[in-house]
């Protein structure tokens, strides 16, 4: 088990317009100590990601969740963008 803020490797899923900015259905990053970290990681992987990581819901193992959140090793962080509809 991790001690605390120990780097973690995370899987990231993108869901709606962040699966469209990614062009993948997920990553997986390492070298994660936060949410923020695992954000960063994948907006180098792919630019048009920042734009919509920046006003999405960050779901961390099913779970809403801050940027400052510690990462736990093998946690699944899940990116929701806003979107229409009913």
């Amino acid at each position: 088990m991790p001690r605390e803020h120990e780097a973690a490797s995370v899987t990231v899923r993108y869901w709606a317009g962040a699966r469209a900015a990614a062009g993948v259905d997920s990553d997986v990053v390492t070298g994660c100590r936060t949410v923020a970290d695992a954000v960063a990681s994948v907006a180098t992987l792919h630019p048009g990601l920042a734009a919509v990581t920046a006003v999405s819901t960050l779901l961390l193992d099913g779970r809403a969740t801050h940027r400052d959140h510690d990462l736990p090793d093998g946690s699944v962080l899940e990116v929701l963008p806003p979107f229409a509809g009913g």
